[in-house]
């Protein structure tokens, strides 16, 4: 990879967790480059929070780190207070990059578009779980649903069931893992 792409000096992971074995191979391949790991969806405007990954990454997950320039980042319980350091909770985001909603649908918009309890505007309610360093550095710790990705794709089991339902005949060419 270094060899050829000698001259690359921006590497960008985002949509996925990023290992930290995967990130060590990247910046080896690259010495000169630097690697950001990037973490948010579409209600957000893509990208909420980033981190810099370097060769002494903690073991475990990459950061998904900081919030960019006036995006607000919470981390919450059920009961919507902020969650010590090294606990985790359901991730809440805010700002300038927040979306208005979902296109036709106030019903979803309600649930996931909240008032900010602790500071003026509203929050997205991601379903991401993740907990902060003791560096105030935030980590990707998994999800409060079902939902899964693939290829950078946010897929509901719960709707893949559904439809399983709906056309039985199919559910005998789908292979689901667990």
């Amino acid at each position: 990879l270094g060899a050829a792409l000698p001259d690359l000096r921006l590497v960008v992971s985002s949509g996925e967790a990023l290992p930290v074995e995967l990130g060590r191979r990247v910046l080896r391949a690259l010495p000169r480059a630097r690697l950001l790991n990037l973490y948010g969806s579409s209600e957000v405007a893509a990208d909420a929070t980033w981190h810099e990954v370097t060769a002494d990454e903690p073991d475990g997950a990459v950061a998904i780190g900081r919030p960019i320039f006036n995006v607000t980042v919470r981390v919450l319980d059920p009961a919507l207070q902020p969650v010590p350091i090294g606990v985790p909770g359901e991730v809440y985001v805010g700002g300038d990059g927040l979306a208005r909603g979902y296109w036709k649908r106030p019903d979803l918009t309600a649930e996931r578009f909240i008032p900010d309890p602790h500071g003026p505007g509203l929050l997205y309610r991601t379903g991401d779980l993740a907990r902060f360093r003791r560096d105030a550095a935030l980590v990707y710790a998994g999800r409060v649903d079902h939902q899964v990705k693939v290829r950078g794709m946010r897929i509901e089991l719960g709707e893949v069931e559904t439809e399983l339902k709906r056309h039985p005949d199919v559910e005998d060419s789908v292979v689901v893992a667990q």
